[in-house]
């Protein structure tokens, strides 16, 4: 055992997972190993679709790409390990592999929510301001953003893990999740955890209130723009290169929002399906949101096939 804050603490967690019956554990781990390989195709298909296809290399792809990217990394940082739990009795994950998961999560989950910030913005330049577009959203601030993106989430991720991780750990050691997560994890904790719950709860509500303020302005500034345009085929044009962006930002956020701007006393059994549901499902929709609702992903997606075909 390792001694940490002057008392003894765990070297290891045992993950109780979704559920214990061995029947259902059986079924859930074909539904999300389905999820899961459906979540790398989709997601790694939109990146080598963008980066093939000529016509899709401009701002709003470039994040896509990003975007795509951290569904794919924070899916993997949680489904390997829970599947392999599914299947086994032996469900242990050392301490130094909870803090490893937990940290990867908070970074690509925060970076998710700044990144989804950064599309709502260049939408709103693309729609309010058309013809300084090219300007504003050259590919050097495209980079600057993306960066800014992943810089942010990587420093909010350090002060989550430092305080989730900061206490000492001497008690009980059967987290109460599938995964590694801030509330299952600090109920285990043998020291007073307000005041580091009070700072994963400020944290949580800057980048998530913070980048959803962001997103609700831009969407401001867009709807008074398209009601203003004369044109019905403008305005659905408008509307339609939005609603893709916005079917991600409300399942994203309502299951984010749902699940850590709460206080730790008032977290339920509900957490786990809203943990499934942003960790697991939202990663495998998302490539099917942007498909479908995306006329110019389509188009792409033919030429793609045609080519193959033509190859073939």
């Amino acid at each position: 055992h390792l001694v940490m804050g002057g008392n003894e603490t765990q070297t290891k967690f045992i993950l109780l997972g979704i559920t214990e019956s061995p029947r259902v554990q059986a079924s859930l781990f074909g539904l999300f190993l389905l999820i899961y390989i459906v979540t790398l195709v989709g997601n790694i298909g939109i990146m080598v679709l963008v980066w093939v296809v000529p016509s899709l290399r401009t701002a709003m792809y470039f994040f896509l790409t990003h975007f795509s990217f951290t569904d794919v990394c924070y899916s993997t940082v949680i489904s390997p390990e829970m599947l392999a739990d599914l299947l086994s009795e032996n469900k242990t994950i050392s301490f130094a592999g909870c803090v490893t998961q937990f940290h990867s999560f908070a970074f690509f989950v925060t970076a998710e929510c700044h990144l989804l910030a950064v599309m709502a913005y260049d939408r709103h330049v693309a729609i309010c301001n058309p013809l300084l577009y090219a300007t504003v959203i050259s590919s050097r601030v495209c980079r600057q953003l993306v960066a800014s993106s992943y810089l942010i989430a990587f420093l909010s991720a350090v002060i989550y893990t430092a305080c989730t991780f900061g206490c000492s750990f001497c008690g009980p050691n059967q987290i109460n999740h599938f995964f590694c997560d801030a509330s299952p994890v600090l109920k285990l904790a043998c020291s007073d955890t307000h005041s580091n719950e009070m700072v994963i709860f400020a944290f949580v509500a800057i980048n998530a209130v913070g980048t959803s303020v962001i997103i609700l302005l831009s969407y401001i500034c867009i709807l008074r723009t398209v009601l203003r345009m004369r044109s019905a085929w403008s305005r659905s044009r408008a509307f339609n290169t939005c609603a893709s962006h916005l079917i991600a930002v409300s399942l994203f956020y309502g299951t984010i929002f749902f699940m850590y701007l709460q206080p730790a006393s008032s977290h339920s059994s509900l957490d786990k399906v809203a943990s499934i549901f942003y960790a697991v499902v939202t990663p495998m929709l998302n490539p099917f949101i942007y498909s479908l609702k995306n006329k110019e992903v389509k188009r792409a997606l033919v030429k793609c096939r045609r080519r193959m075909l033509n190859l073939g």
